[in-house]
């Protein structure tokens, strides 16, 4: 199964800002993933480990006391990432940190890539520190992407069931996004996949109906951002998830659940 065109690897918005904010705008999986982590993060203190990270985007919505490191797979060109400075890359097996290392760790749209979820859980439930937090963000209304590297989608009762299996408590699962962003979503994947059709010939019909699409996709998308910041539409068929636990015991350092929308 061949992907038409894949994921879009996120960059630190302090490399072009403008560019960020504006991929954001169209993007409603990673707006509402900043909306979800900006808060928490800028509270974090201490010690912060990125599983999965990436290309490390995140760092700059840190606050000063927060000390990051990130951990990715050795094959993470797979998804269409370069290495990165202060990223370590191990072979996807056990996390190579000591038990009880970190203040808080971040796992951004990665769980839904390990063959094991479980398994990953318990072990970032491992190196956290007692009293540590996780925060956590899965899609669920998503294409199949990174192929053949996309296992699961999640619920919220899921999610919840699995997080507490792994030892977590003070569970909160929040949804990203609406039915509305979902539809937007939904018309932007398709109308990229219009623009860019092959074999190029079906461009003959595929490029009209694009036409014939944009304004109900642009609207939609408008929709969608003013829906999301007013609380309206529907929780059950949102975007995503977001997800914030305790590691049981000891002194967290800083406050890791949301305090509120982001951008």
């Amino acid at each position: 199964m061949a992907e038409a065109f894949q994921p879009i690897a996120v960059r630190p918005p302090e490399d072009n800002r403008l560019l960020f904010w504006t991929r954001c705008l169209v993007d409603l999986q990673l707006w509402t993933i900043v909306r979800f982590l900006r808060g928490p993060l800028s509270a974090v203190r201490g010690q912060v480990l990125d599983v999965g990270a990436g290309q490390a985007p995140w760092t700059g919505m840190l606050g000063p006391d927060a000390r990051y490191m990130g951990v990715d797979i050795e094959k993470a060109d797979a998804f269409g990432m370069m290495r990165v400075p202060g990223v370590v890359y191990y072979d996807g097996g056990r996390l190579p940190m000591d038990d009880g290392s970190f203040d808080t760790l971040m796992c951004v749209e990665v769980l839904e890539h390990v063959p094991d979820p479980e398994a990953l859980l318990a072990d970032m439930h491992r190196v956290l520190k007692p009293g540590g937090r996780l925060l956590l963000t899965v899609p669920w209304s998503a294409r199949v992407h990174h192929i053949p590297h996309d296992y699961s989608r999640f619920t919220r009762f899921g999610l919840a069931s699995r997080m507490a299996a792994a030892g977590f408590v003070d569970v909160e699962v929040q949804e990203r996004g609406n039915d509305i962003a979902a539809i937007a979503n939904k018309l932007i994947i398709l109308t990229l996949r219009l623009i860019r059709p092959k074999p190029r010939v079906r461009a003959l019909w595929s490029w009209p109906l694009a036409l014939l699409l944009a304004p109900a996709t642009v609207g939609f998308v408008v929709a969608a951002h003013i829906s999301v910041r007013c609380g309206l539409g529907s929780k059950e068929d949102p975007l995503g998830y977001g997800v914030t636990a305790t590691k049981p015991g000891g002194q967290v350092s800083g406050d890791a659940r949301p305090a509120g929308t982001g951008h």
